[in-house]
This record gives structure tokens, sequence and C-alpha cells, in this order.
């Protein structure tokens, strides 16, 4: 799977998925769950790397305290939007305002995509941002999003 940034702009964000074959419905359904649960986590607030206490702790994670006051006092992160995933042959795409969440949500998303590309079905290419040239994006439609 390759992996391209292109022109990134966190409050409007398209993300592009090629697939090896055109889709079928069960690819369809694992991408959109993965997409779904990964903007409801950040919806959530979930990708917040100023409260990291568990991946700053280490390996040894035994009788670890956890600072919830550190918790209280960090900046929200959050996403905001998340337009529904559409198909156009081996492509796939969808719209999103990551609003102030962290680069961090990228990364997951990248290894979860990942796991589906070698586990279960082939995903070509896997473009954040930017322009698709092989199915652009009407103008006025990218302002019901925004």
């Amino acid at each position: 799977m390759e992996v391209q940034f292109r022109e990134f702009d966190p409050f409007d964000l398209w993300i592009w998925i090629e697939f090896e074959t055109v889709p079928s419905r069960m690819e369809q359904q694992y991408v959109e769950e993965l997409f779904n649960s990964w903007f409801f986590l950040g919806k959530l607030g979930g990708f917040n790397a100023e409260n990291l206490q568990v991946q700053e702790m280490g390996v040894d994670l035994s009788y670890m305290d956890y600072d919830m006051d550190a918790t209280e006092s960090a900046m929200m992160a959050l996403m905001h939007n998340m337009s529904e995933f559409e198909y156009q042959g081996t492509w796939g795409r969808c719209w999103f305002d990551l609003g102030t969440s962290d680069p961090l949500a990228l990364d997951m998303l990248i290894n979860a995509l990942n796991r589906l590309n070698q586990e279960y079905f082939r995903i070509e290419r896997f473009f954040i941002g930017g322009q698709n040239e092989d199915w652009p994006i009407d103008p006025e439609r990218r302002s019901v999003f925004a």
C-alpha cells in the first residue's frame, strides 16, 4: 500500500483509497466501519497527543498512577465532521474536518488500513489530502461539508 500526503488542510480534508479491484460490498463495509470508528474516537477526543500518559510511561505499566487531573487540564483535541464514504470504480473517498485532533490520528488510521491491506484485501494507494484527477471534487459539493 502506497501512502501519499498531498495538500493538507485539517479542516477540509479529502481522503482517497484506491483498491486493487472494484471493492465488494463486504470490503466497503470493512472500510466504512474503520473510518466511522476512527472518526468516533476522534470526535470523543481520543487522538490527543497532549495526554499520552500510558505511552509515555513505557513498557512497565504495573501499578501505574493515572493522573485524571492531567487529563482534565489537557486542551481538547476533537474531530468535527465527516461525510459519507463514496465509491467510484476502484476508488473510495471521504471528507473530514479533523478539527483540533492531533496528527497521531493519521498514524493510527494508516496502521489500521495497512492491516486491512495485509490480511483482507489489497489497497493500492492511500492519499491524504489534495485532489484526485481520476475523480474530481465538485466545488459546489465541497461547500456542503465545510
